[in-house]
């Protein structure tokens, strides 16, 4: 405001306003123009009250180029996966927190990018999102075994529990990426997702109750899953004749190279139990095995309830052939609602009653760390064996004579307990 009372010098009148020329504010008549005042910028500071030089010269503490980054990395993988606000939020938190952690603040910028994988991974399964590591692994370039080393170095810093996903938390998600629905392959080819799906999953169940799914990777067993679902929903000759691979390019997807070895295990499974369908006119083998898939899901827990109670009746028949010990043969375990439970006590007894390493190949379901049991290589010990026979060489024989001053020595030992004998 400009002083009260203030006249123009010029035209003699008080209509006088306040003009800001930059940061300097001057008095100016509104009637001629004359700048009545000027100079007030060496009297009033700029904005108001006078600051202390500390508070003009602190500056607020920048985020690291690498942090940036780094958040605009997890932003992006997000944005791939289609994951909400909400996961995505939760992901940039993670990895600001743990980027901050003198664990990863000196560490390689291929193990920060893994981190943000890792962090996304978390706030996945958090949030009960349907992904993988296998997935996440492949979107920031990273090895599988070295991106887990980093989830388990991450949940740790984080302090954080995170629950665990199964294979069939993923099983839809994973239908969902081949192409085979009717507007994408010939109608004979042609499946739907919902059906797919829902058969795939029962297969993977079924594995994990014959103890294949123990200790493999979710990927290969979902693909041979989705595989032989696809085969059983339609089994003509042309889809029997088509192999994984030929599977894979069709669908559209990469082929898992473990994939076509769960596929063997998993038709060496069904062929088991279809071999105790009592309809059964022929003997099921791998290669007419999809054709009775639907029956096998259908009465699973029946048959193998059953296959177990034969295969304890045969080691019983033939105890040359079978241990009796290796496979439980009582009544009330036949019995139990979960064929799972009679598949761990039939292993359990196994490792208690067996000490070979193989014992797995000779039960009827076993978990594949037993059945492809790994020799373990004897460690051959330098020592010989002794049997008191060798020959005693003379450098040997004359360390066990006494030398004179041994003799000596020996002779004086005992004069000295023979007189200490007398005096008591």
């Amino acid at each position: 405001m400009p002083p009260v009372g203030l006249k123009c010098q010029c035209c003699g009148s008080s209509n006088i306003v306040e003009d800001d020329l930059y940061a300097q504010s001057q008095s100016v008549c509104a009637d001629c123009g004359t700048v009545c005042t000027e100079g007030s910028l060496a009297n009033d500071p700029v904005g108001g009250s006078d600051v202390s030089y500390s508070y003009t010269t602190q500056q607020s503490k920048k985020p690291c180029p690498n942090l940036i980054k780094g958040l605009h990395r997890v932003q992006a993988l997000c944005r791939v996966l289609r994951l909400n606000s909400e996961i995505e939020k939760s992901s940039q938190t993670y990895f600001q927190q743990a980027y901050n952690h003198e664990s990863f603040i000196f560490v390689s910028l291929t193990k920060k990018e893994a981190l943000a994988g890792c962090c996304v991974l978390i706030s996945c399964r958090m949030y009960n999102w349907p992904i993988t590591a296998g997935t996440v692994a492949y979107l920031v370039d990273t090895d599988p075994a070295s991106l887990f080393r980093v989830y388990l170095e991450a949940v740790k810093t984080l302090n954080i529990s995170v629950p665990a996903q199964s294979v069939s938390d993923v099983m839809e998600a994973h239908c969902q990426e081949y192409k085979i629905t009717s507007e994408h392959v010939p109608e004979e080819l042609a499946a739907d997702t919902k059906e797919l799906t829902k058969r795939a999953l029962a297969l993977v169940e079924l594995a994990a109750q014959s103890w294949i799914v123990t200790g493999r990777r979710p990927v290969p067993i979902m693909m041979a899953a989705t595989y032989l679902s696809w085969q059983s929903l339609q089994p003509t000759k042309l889809r029997q004749k088509m192999t994984l691979e030929k599977f894979c390019q069709l669908a559209k997807v990469d082929k898992n190279r473990p994939a076509t070895k769960r596929v063997s295990e998993i038709k060496e499974m069904l062929c088991k139990l279809g071999n105790e369908l009592p309809w059964k006119t022929r003997e099921i083998t791998p290669h007419n095995v999809v054709q009775q898939v639907e029956d096998i899901l259908n009465y699973r827990f029946f048959l193998l309830r059953n296959a177990l109670k034969s295969y304890a009746d045969s080691s019983k028949a033939d105890p040359q052939q079978f241990d009796d010990k290796e496979i439980p043969a009582s009544e009330d375990s036949l019995k139990t609602e979960s064929c799972t439970v009679e598949t761990e006590q039939q292993a359990h007894s196994a490792t208690d009653s067996c000490d070979e390493p193989n014992w797995g190949k000779r039960a009827l379901f076993a978990p594949p760390c037993v059945v492809n049991a790994k020799k373990k290589k004897r460690e051959q010990s330098n020592q010989l064996e002794v049997t008191g026979d060798e020959e005693i060489s003379d450098s040997e024989i004359s360390s066990y004579i006494r030398t004179p001053e041994e003799v000596r020595n020996i002779v004086l030992t005992q004069s000295l307990f023979l007189q200490e004998g007398e005096k008591l």
